[in-house]
């Protein structure tokens, strides 16, 4: 089964979003239908024009893998600003190249990460399964909101979880103590996007 679409019949199209090399070769990148062909730019260009106003932030200290889910579903939502918070590098293989899509912002500390927040006028809300934290069906994800997820395993870190408006927890039934981090924010971002633009 072929992936993608194969070279352009000609005439090609003159616009300046096309990439001539995609258009001589055909497009095998995972991207929507109206993208084919599309310079990396043009489509993050595009992108940048309808962003929701969705920030995601994630506290990295271990090089968690789950990052790239993470960006993997905040470019599905179309969110405008990925902050990754402590190491610089992350494991970009879950994101399947959609980072190169996306605003992605680092701040070495939770304490600039907070001053960039408040300078942006943005409410920060964690999201974790801790001692109380509020359902999040029965939580408002504010418009501008930044939804911050820690690390798989040890979470978000105390000085989050003291800094955010709130701490809001997925409700779940079954025996494990939470769902994958990656999984979580996916849910989260969605709840956001009910609430916000849908």
């Amino acid at each position: 089964m072929m992936i993608g679409v194969g070279p352009h019949s000609k005439p090609w199209p003159n616009d300046a979003k096309y990439d001539l090399d995609l258009l001589e070769n055909g497009d095998k990148r995972n991207v929507l239908d109206k993208y084919r062909y599309w310079t990396l730019d043009a489509i993050k260009a595009d992108l940048d024009d309808n962003r929701t106003s969705l920030h995601i932030a994630i506290e990295n200290w271990q090089h968690d893998f789950n990052i790239g889910t993470i960006v993997r579903s905040a470019n599905a939502f179309n969110v405008e600003t990925v902050h990754i918070i402590g190491r610089r590098h992350w494991n970009r293989r879950g994101a399947m190249v959609t980072d190169r899509y996306m605003n992605i912002v680092n701040h070495q500390t939770v304490a600039e990460f907070v001053e960039c927040m408040k300078s942006d006028n943005r409410q920060i809300i964690a999201i974790d399964i801790v001692s109380g934290a509020v359902p999040l069906s029965e939580s408002k994800l504010p418009e501008r909101a930044v939804l911050v997820f820690g690390g798989e395993g040890p979470g978000l870190s105390d000085e989050m979880q003291k800094l955010a408006e709130k701490v809001v927890m997925i409700e779940q039934f079954g025996s494990t103590r939470s769902v994958n981090v990656g999984v979580a924010a996916g849910i989260a971002m969605y709840a956001w996007v009910r609430q916000n633009v849908l």
